[in-house]
C-alpha cells in the first residue's frame, strides 16, 4: 500500500514537472508569435511620425494564458479524457435495440432529431428575438446573427458540391457570389425586373459563368486548379473595379429596389401597399428583416433539398466516384468532362442566388465585398463542418460567422485590456486561433463521418480513418 502511494506520488510529481516544462516553452513560444502581433504597435503622432507603442500588459496576459491552458491540458484535461476514453472502452457494447433512459437518451433524442430540432428553432427565431429584445431591440438578432450566418449557411452549402462532393479546390467561389450581387443590382435598377425574376436569372447567369470557368480547368487539379480559380475569382473583382461604365467601379451600386412579398405588399415607406400602412402596424425596418430571414432561410433549405437528391442521383455518385479516384472514375466510363462541370455550374447557381439575396439585403454592392478572404472564409466553413455533411457545414457557419458577430459585442474585453481595446481589431486573431484548435482537436470537421450513397443492404457511417485525408 505505501508503495502504491509512494508511485502515484512520484507519477504525480513527474506529470507536473512535465506540465512545468511544457508550459514554460508554450510561453516563450507565444511570446515569440504574439510580441509583434499583441506587443508592439506601429501608429502616427500628432507630428505624422511613425511611433511604436508597446502593450505589455496585454501581451503578459496572452503569455500567461497560453501558459495557464497548457499546464492544465497536461494536468488536468489530457489525464480526464484519458480516464473517459478508459471507462468507455471497459463498458459494456451497446447493442442496437436496447433500451436507454435519463441523460443518454435525451442526448441520443438531440442526436438523431437535431435537423429537425434546429429547422423547429429557425422557424421561431425571429418570433423570439421580438419577444425577448422587443421590436426594435431585435433587429440586430434577426439581420446580424439569423440572416448573416444563413447566407453563409447557404454558400458552404453551395460550395460544398464542387469542393466535398466532386472534390474540385474551388478558391474563387466569391467570383459567382458577386456575379449574382451585380446581376440583381444592374438589371433592377436599368430594367426595373423584380427581386422573383431575377432571383432565378441570376442563378443562370452565375452557373453560366461557372461552366465558363470549368472548361479551362478541366485538366487541371490539386494546387493548379485552386491557383486558376483563385486567378478567376480576382478577375472578376478587378472588372467590378475598373469596368466604371457599368459597375461603377470603387464606388459601387447604391438605391438596389428592395424585394417586395410577390407584389402584393412593399416596404417601401411611401408605397401605397406598404406591408405595415396594409395591416396597421407600427412603422419600422424590422418586418422587412424579418421577411428576408425567411427568405433566406427557404433558398437555405432549397439548397440542401437540392444536394441531397442530386447526391442520390446518377450524377452525385458521379461527383464522389470523382473525389475519390478520377482515373477509377474515368475507367468506369464516367464522363469527367461534363461530371466536372455540371458540379461547377450547380455550385456557381447557388453562389449566384445567394449574392442576388445579398444585394436585396444590403440595398448596396461594392467590389469590397467580394475580395478572396470572402472566398477562404467559406472554404473554411466547409472544412470545418466536414466535406461532404450539410449538418457539419451549418455548424460551423454559426460557430465561425456567429462567433466573430459576438466579439463585436463583447465590451467586458476592455476591462481586462484597457478601454482603448477595440475588440473589432482582434476577432480575427481570436478567429484564427479557434479554428487552429478545431483543427487540431477535430482534424477532418465537426462531423467526421460521412453517409455514402450507395451501400449493401445495411446503410452505415464511414469514419474518418477509413477515408483518404482531406477528403473524409
Amino acid at each position: 500500500m505505501q508503495n502504491q502511494s509512494a508511485n502515484n506520488q512520484a507519477a504525480g510529481a513527474s506529470l507536473t514537472a512535465r506540465a512545468l516544462r511544457e508550459s514554460i516553452f508554450a510561453g516563450v513560444v507565444a511570446f515569440g508569435l504574439f510580441l509583434l502581433f499583441i506587443g508592439l504597435e506601429s501608429t502616427q503622432n500628432i507630428h505624422n511620425e511613425l511611433i511604436i507603442v508597446t502593450h505589455w500588459v496585454k501581451l503578459a496576459f496572452t503569455v500567461g494564458l497560453v501558459m495557464v491552458v497548457r499546464f492544465a491540458m497536461i494536468t488536468v484535461i489530457n489525464p480526464w479524457l484519458a480516464a473517459k476514453k478508459a471507462a468507455k472502452d471497459a463498458a459494456p457494447a451497446y447493442v442496437e435495440g436496447d433500451p436507454v433512459s435519463g441523460p443518454v437518451a435525451a442526448w441520443k433524442f438531440f442526436v438523431n432529431n437535431f435537423s429537425k430540432i434546429g429547422l423547429a428553432f429557425l422557424l421561431i427565431y425571429p418570433a423570439l428575438c421580438v419577444g425577448i429584445f422587443g421590436l426594435q431591440g431585435s433587429l440586430k438578432w434577426v439581420d446580424n446573427f439569423g440572416i448573416q450566418i444563413l447566407i453563409y449557411v447557404m454558400l458552404g452549402w453551395g460550395l460544398n458540391i464542387v469542393v466535398g462532393l466532386a472534390g474540385l479546390l474551388d478558391l474563387g467561389y466569391v467570383a459567382f457570389y458577386a456575379v449574382g450581387a451585380y446581376s440583381y443590382a444592374l438589371l433592377s435598377q436599368h430594367f426595373g425586373f423584380s427581386f422573383w425574376i431575377l432571383l432565378p436569372l441570376a442563378g443562370i447567369l452565375a452557373a453560366f459563368w461557372g461552366v465558363i470557368l470549368g472548361f479551362p480547368v478541366l485538366r487541371l487539379k490539386g494546387d493548379y486548379l485552386a491557383i486558376v480559380t483563385l486567378a478567376f475569382g480576382e478577375i472578376i473583382r478587378l472588372v467590378l473595379i475598373n469596368w466604371k461604365e457599368v459597375t461603377n467601379g470603387s464606388a459601387g451600386i447604391s438605391g438596389i429596389p428592395k424585394a417586395s412579398i410577390f407584389g402584393i405588399w412593399s416596404f417601401d415607406v411611401g408605397a401605397a401597399n406598404n406591408f405595415a400602412k396594409s395591416f396597421a402596424l407600427p412603422m419600422s425596418s424590422v418586418y422587412y428583416k424579418i421577411f428576408l430571414f425567411y427568405l433566406i432561410l427557404a433558398l437555405c433549405l432549397l439548397t440542401a433539398y437540392v444536394t441531397i437528391r442530386l447526391r442520390r442521383m446518377p450524377i452525385g455518385r458521379a461527383w464522389e466516384a470523382l473525389r475519390e479516384d478520377e482515373i477509377a472514375c474515368r475507367s468506369l466510363g464516367i464522363n469527367t468532362t461534363n461530371t466536372k462541370l455540371t458540379a461547377f455550374a450547380i455550385g456557381a447557381m447557388f453562389g449566384g442566388f445567394a449574392g442576388s439575396f445579398f444585394a436585396v439585403r444590403q440595398g448596396f454592392v461594392s467590389p469590397e465585398s467580394f475580395v478572396f478572404l470572402e472566398s477562404a472564409i467559406i472554404l473554411a466553413i466547409v472544412v470545418l463542418g466536414g466535406m461532404g455533411s450539410l449538418v457539419g457545414i451549418a455548424v460551423a457557419a454559426v460557430a465561425m460567422v456567429g462567433g466573430t458577430e459576438l466579439l463585436r459585442n463583447m465590451e467586458f474585453l476592455k476591462l481586462v485590456f484597457g478601454p482603448d481595446f477595440t475588440p473589432e481589431l482582434y476577432r480575427m486573431l481570436i478567429f484564427g486561433l479557434a479554428m487552429v484548435v478545431i483543427m487540431v482537436w477535430k482534424p477532418r470537421g465537426f462531423v467526421g463521418s460521412r453517409e455514402p450513397t450507395a451501400f449493401l443492404f445495411e446503410r452505415k457511417n464511414v469514419s474518418g480513418s477509413f477515408t483518404k485525408e482531406g477528403h473524409g
